[in-house]
């Protein structure tokens, strides 16, 4: 078993130091494995948000915009490497954090570190790709016109980042807002703040300069309200829109899901299975695009869920630090209640707790619910219409494909889907009927940098990751040049009269 490491005390980051909150207040932080406070976080209150996005408004204009904004790719790539390479070089001890503060296996959050310096790297990659880019030729029906488009860094951007993956949902962010030339102020979810605070120290370690990245630690009505309110970047996504629209700011969201997976009868059984529960039980069943909602097909699904069940009984739960361990906690208390209510409302609507529905029987502490599978399902029940957050998955059988396409699309949401089946074409009829951002084919869950990232309906819009993901911290600019020696001679020349 990895040891727990101590976690460092850190105040918030604003303008490349350390500042101790104005009103001096701590969050405490609760391991959900052990139950135990094992430290705190600064909260900040507006008036630390304040101060933040003053330093990122003069980071941006600092000796005219010559530091960072309007700087080159080429230049800003350098600090996103060197972060990357701080990231690699903390490994180990930032995934220890990680998983002390949201309780995801071990060897998951050092997956997780892996893909943060990866996704560093992709963005440097990325600004210095931008140079190239800029002055992009338009063309134009007309000679005596050239134009061209700039793309610049739209500003100073507030960051709100979830406690599902911490470090690396705030990296899809960070990076590619860095990347563009923008400063940002990010503000971490107050449940999991452990290693966004570290990357703090990575920035001020590598010499970012000071208020290109601020980090504001605290709780949500406290720091990110107001800082909505000063950046103006489903029910926190519509808040944030409103707020947002009267200073017509932009804003891109992505709100969570209620993702099917359907698996058709000619797939290998084993195979179908264990992507079939990485789905939904990988990080704790705490992933926005977990594939919850399974469809089988009704020639297998006795046989499917039979064999499903003998895998997870296999799933290794423990503390998280445990090698091997392959579900840990889920993020809190809170969150552990509503897990359990969300089951026990199932029951109660007349559904079947096929295996799971309570805490492991041989962990007396720490917030963990079974891997679960639940059957019996009507499409009107809760346990199917809304996103629990945990390890629950819910099951109905299908007969025909144009069945399965319409149970997986009724649901407001619209973030991931995925397939299993042999026949690649029916898969690609399925992609395409799947309304969703995402499609999986026989699998669920794989996310690259590369790959654009988001969905649709209720589960918000725009693109984060990829080319798409740099777009959002860009605002483009039309240059149009008379290049002519003639005079335009609209009008009459007084010197002709």
């Amino acid at each position: 078993m990895a040891m727990a490491i101590p976690i460092p005390s850190r105040q918030l980051f604003i303008n490349g130091e350390w500042r101790e909150p104005v009103l001096k207040k701590r969050i405490p932080i609760v391991n959900p494995t052990t139950e135990e406070i094992v430290g705190d976080i600064p909260a900040a209150t507006a008036e630390d948000v304040e101060l933040a996005v003053d330093a990122a408004r003069q980071a941006l204009s600092r000796n005219k915009g010559k530091d960072w904004s309007s700087a080159s790719g080429a230049f800003r790539a350098k600090y996103l490497r060197a972060i990357a390479a701080k990231i690699t070089e903390r490994k180990s001890e930032l995934a220890n954090l990680e998983t002390i503060d949201c309780g995801k296996p071990l060897e998951e959050a050092v997956w997780d570190i892996d893909d943060v310096a990866g996704c560093f790297e992709y963005y440097a990659d990325l600004a210095e790709g931008l140079d190239a880019k800029q002055k992009a030729p338009v063309s134009l029906p007309l000679e005596n016109f050239k134009s061209y488009v700039l793309k610049e860094p739209i500003g100073v951007v507030g960051l709100i980042t979830p406690w599902n993956y911490p470090l690396l949902m705030a990296t899809w962010k960070v990076a590619p807002a860095l990347a563009a030339g923008c400063a940002a102020i990010l503000k971490p979810s107050e449940l999991a703040s452990v290693t966004c605070l570290e990357l703090a120290e990575v920035c001020r370690e590598v010499g970012l300069p000071p208020g290109v990245l601020n980090i504001v630690t605290g709780l949500g009505p406290e720091a990110g309200a107001p800082l909505i309110a000063f950046t103006g970047s489903n029910a926190t996504g519509s808040r944030i829109m409103a707020a947002a629209a009267p200073m017509v700011k932009p804003v891109s969201l992505e709100l969570g899901g209620k993702s099917p997976i359907i698996v058709f009868e000619d797939v290998d059984l084993d195979k179908a299975v264990e992507w079939t529960i990485f789905g939904c039980f990988w990080t704790n069943g705490q992933i926005c695009s977990a594939t919850s909602r399974l469809l089988v097909h009704e020639s297998i699904a006795a046989e499917f869920l039979e064999r499903m069940v003998k895998w997870i009984k296999n799933i290794k739960i423990s503390d998280p630090l445990e090698e091997g361990c392959r579900l840990g906690p889920v993020v809190s208390r809170g969150q552990y209640e509503k897990v359990l209510k969300f089951i026990s409302n199932a029951k109660s609507e007349g559904a079947t707790i096929l295996c799971g529905g309570a805490r492991p029987e041989h962990l007396k502490k720490g917030f963990f619910v079974e891997p679960t599978v639940i059957t019996d399902i009507a499409t009107s029940m809760q346990i199917w219409r809304e996103e629990v957050f945990g390890p629950v998955l819910c099951v109905k059988a299908f007969s025909t494909e144009d069945e399965a396409i319409e149970l997986a699309n009724d649901t407001r949401y619209g973030l991931g889907a995925a397939v299993i089946s042999k026949d690649l074409e029916r898969c690609d009829r399925v992609s395409k009927a799947f309304q969703a951002g995402i499609v999986w084919i026989n699998c669920s869950q794989p996310c690259f940098s590369q790959a654009p990232w988001g969905g649709k309906k209720h589960s918000g819009f725009g693109r984060e990751l990829g080319e798409w993901g740099l777009d959002n911290y860009l605002s483009v600019k039309q240059v149009t040049q008379y290049v002519s020696d003639e005079p335009w001679g609209w009008y009459k020349s007084p010197s002709k009269l």
